[in-house]
């Protein structure tokens, strides 16, 4: 049967915009899927674009960073159950293995030296350990679509991990605070000034930073947050403890001691002792140990530039 046409005389249809014969289709992203809309004379939604810039970036990875600033204040047990492992390692390996271990250079063991010794070790593990943190929380984010929502917004692509690394930086900053305290009323001290101590908790940050990209890297690769949290310590576990945070890497086997020497992780953790101003024990001969200091920031560097790039990408392609 033929289509009626019930407009009555005199009177023309109802046209809407783009639906005259004499306008040209609007071309969107992702039209060809919304063929049918479109033919039905209705508009199809376009997701807003980022305007772009350095400026913009940054204004929307300190978004990113508040809003996950505000979930960590309303979840406060998260903030405390990170800082009691710290403070029972700094409680334990002071007055449980202190009076055991022999920093070289001393004639016998000594608990106080040993307690100086260990902080930058302790102070170095906490800050990395806090990577598994930070990938337990963007796959989390990941599971229940928070992701897929941010790319619908205007905001730079890699706002949304920038923010969640510098929001765990904060609360990094606030255990290191705490744990420093707690450092301090166990007997550890400063010797060399607190610019210079001011220094090497920015070295330690800096140390976090970087490894909080290797742990947006592994909670961008699983399914849950579950597997985010253990394979972010499955690689930390042999990381701190094959350096020269706890034991002298002249204590080491001779092919230990080396991989220790040249683990990140011991650049940071000697070079916060130097700046510290407390016991070093018997240094090697490799570069690292010898320039602890300028080793670290090359290191953090260096993680910074190579996975912050790779976990861009695998944002991109993990949530398109």
């Amino acid at each position: 049967m033929a289509a009626v046409n019930e407009s009555t005389p005199g009177t023309t249809p109802e046209t809407t915009p783009g639906s005259g014969p004499e306008a040209s289709p609007e071309t969107t992203p992702g039209a060809a899927a919304a063929d049918g809309r479109a033919g039905r004379g209705g508009r199809v939604p376009v997701a807003p674009r980022a305007r772009g810039g350095l400026l913009q970036s940054v204004r929307d990875s300190l978004v990113v960073a508040q809003r996950n600033l505000i979930r960590m204040a309303r979840i406060p047990e998260v903030v405390v159950f990170g800082l009691v492992q710290p403070i029972m390692f700094v409680v334990l390996f002071s007055y449980v293995f202190g009076g055991a271990i022999m920093v070289p250079g001393q004639s016998s063991a000594d608990a106080d030296v040993y307690r100086e010794f260990l902080m930058a070790g302790i102070f170095a593990q906490t800050v990395t350990f806090a990577t598994a943190g930070a990938g337990a929380g963007i796959a989390d984010d990941m599971h229940k679509g928070l992701i897929d929502r941010f790319r619908s917004l205007p905001m730079a692509r890699g706002a949304v991990l920038t923010g969640r690394t510098l929001a765990d930086l904060v609360q990094t900053a606030l255990t290191l605070v705490v744990l420093a305290i707690v450092a301090v009323i166990v007997g550890w001290r400063i010797h060399d000034g607190v610019l210079k101590a001011l220094a090497a908790f920015g070295l330690l940050l800096l140390l976090g930073y970087a490894f909080s990209w290797i742990g947006a890297l592994i909670g961008l690769s699983v399914r849950t947050p579950e597997a985010a949290t253990s394979g972010g310590l499955i690689w930390l576990f042999p990381l701190t403890f094959l350096s020269n945070a706890f034991v002298p890497s002249s204590k080491m086997p001779a092919f230990l001691g080396h991989i220790a020497d040249w683990n990140p992780f011991s650049a940071t953790v000697q070079a916060s002792r130097e700046l510290f101003g407390n016991p070093e024990g018997l240094v090697s001969d490799a570069w690292p140990m010898q320039h602890p200091v300028l080793a670290s920031v090359l290191w953090s560097t260096l993680i910074i530039l190579v996975f912050r790039t790779l976990s861009v990408r695998k944002y991109r392609s993990a949530t398109a």
